[in-house]
C-alpha cells in the first residue's frame, strides 16, 4: 500500500529568517529529507520570529515516490529556489543518476547570488554535476567515495570526515552524518545555545569528535579476540585518568604488542592511542560540564591529559575550543 504525504509549507508564514529550500525529487530519501525538516522545519517557537523559513520545493512533477513505500507531494515552486538563503539536497535516488539540466543551473544561480548549497550524504552527486564542488574539499558516505573520486576527480574527496563547510557549499557524509551538519549550520547562524536547543530535542550531542572512519568495516577480528577486547575496552573507560601503555594494555589483552596493535584498530576504528584521546576528551567534556568547581589541572589529572596546558592543547586541537570556554557554554 503506497501512503500519500503532503507537504505544507506552514513554517513559512510564522517566522522571518533565512529562507531554507529543500529538494523533493523522485527517490526521494526519506531519512535525509527527514533529517532536514527536524531542524529547519519543525515549528521552533522558543526561536522567536527569526528562525528559518521553511518550504520544500519540487525538483519534478509529482506525485513523487519516496523511499519506505511513501508517495509526496510538495506545494514549494521550482522557482523558489531563487530565493533561498540555502538549498539543501536529503540525498539523492542514485549516486550515478543524472540530475535535471534545471535544477543544475537553478544551484549554480543560487551560488552566484551568494545562497548557501547543502548536500546531505548521496546529494553530493548533485552538487559535483552542478559543478560546484570542483577544486573544493568536500565529503560523502564512505560507500560512495570510490564512484564519486572516479567521477570527479577535481574533488579534494575525504570520506574520514563527518561534513565539510566550505562557506557557501557544504557537504555531509553518512544519513546521520547530515544531523551533525544541519547543527553545525544552526550554531553558525544562531549561536552555540540555538544548536544545543535543538540537539536536546533531537536527543544527539551537539557536537561528535572524529569521523566516519570508524563506521568503515575492515578487516574483521576473530571472535576470540573480540572477547578479549570486550573487556578491555570497558577497563579503559573505567581507568581512563591512568596511564596506559600500550605495552600494559597487550600484555591485559594477552596478545604481543604487534598483534594487539592491529586487532584493536580493526575493532575500534583507530589506533590505540587515538581511542585514549578521544576517550579521556569526552570524560573531560563530562567533568566540565556537571563539575564546575573543579579546576582545570584537576580535571587533567583525573582525565589522563596531565596538564592543563595538554587538556587546553587537545581541546582546541580536537574541538576548536579553549576548556574554559567549552565549560562557559556547556556547564
Amino acid at each position: 500500500m503506497t501512503h500519500i504525504v503532503k507537504i505544507m509549507p506552514d513554517a513559512v508564514s510564522q517566522t522571518n529568517g533565512p529562507r531554507v529550500a529543500v529538494l523533493a525529487y523522485d527517490g526521494l530519501c526519506t531519512f535525509e529529507f527527514g533529517v532536514a525538516y527536524e531542524v529547519f522545519g519543525l515549528p521552533r517557537p522558543e526561536m522567536g520570529p527569526g528562525w528559518y523559513r521553511y518550504r520544500v520545493v519540487a525538483v519534478e512533477d509529482g506525485p513523487l515516490r519516496a523511499a519506505g513505500g511513501l508517495t509526496v507531494m510538495a506545494d514549494g515552486k521550482f522557482d523558489h529556489l531563487a530565493q533561498a538563503d540555502l538549498i539543501v539536497v536529503p540525498g539523492w535516488r542514485a549516486i550515478d543518476a543524472d540530475a535535471p539540466e534545471r535544477l543544475l543551473l537553478a544551484l549554480q544561480d543560487a551560488h552566484r547570488r551568494g545562497a548557501r548549497v547543502m548536500s546531505l550524504c548521496s546529494g553530493i552527486t548533485v552538487l559535483a554535476q552542478a559543478g560546484l564542488l570542483s577544486g573544493l574539499k568536500a565529503t560523502t558516505h564512505w560507500r560512495y567515495a570510490a564512484a564519486i573520486a572516479a567521477r570527479f576527480p577535481d574533488i579534494d574527496l575525504d570520506p574520514s570526515v563527518l561534513y565539510v563547510d566550505n562557506g557557501s557549499v557544504l557537504t555531509a557524509a553518512g544519513s546521520a552524518a547530515g544531523i551533525d551538519l544541519c547543527l553545525h549550520v544552526v550554531r553558525r547562524d544562531f549561536g552555540t545555545a540555538a544548536a544545543n536547543s535543538v540537539a536536546r530535542r533531537l536527543v544527539v550531542p551537539p557536537h561528535r569528535e572524529g569521523g566516519q572512519a570508524q563506521f568503515i568495516p575492515g578487516p574483521v577480528a576473530r571472535n576470540h579476540e573480540k572477547e578479549r577486547l570486550s573487556p578491555l575496552f570497558d577497563w579503559m573507560r573505567e581507568n581512563i585518568g591512568r596511564d596506559l601503555p600500550l605495552a600494559m594494555l597487550a600484555k591485559r589483552a594477552g596478545m604481543s604488542l604487534r598483534s594487539f596493535q592491529r586487532r584493536f584498530e580493526e575493532a575500534a576504528g583507530m589506533p590505540p592511542g587515538e581511542w585514549i584521546a578521544v576517550n579521556r576528551l569526552r570524560e573531560a567534556q563530562r567533568l566540565l560540564e556537571t563539575d564546575v568547581r573543579t579546576d582545570l589541572e584537576e580535571v587533567a589529572r583525573l582525565t589522563g591529559f596531565g596538564s592543563a596546558a595538554n587538556l587546553r592543547h587537545h581541546f582546541r586541537t580536537r574541538l576548536g575550543i579553549s576548556p574554559a570556554a567549552y565549560r562557559r557554554q556547556f556547564a
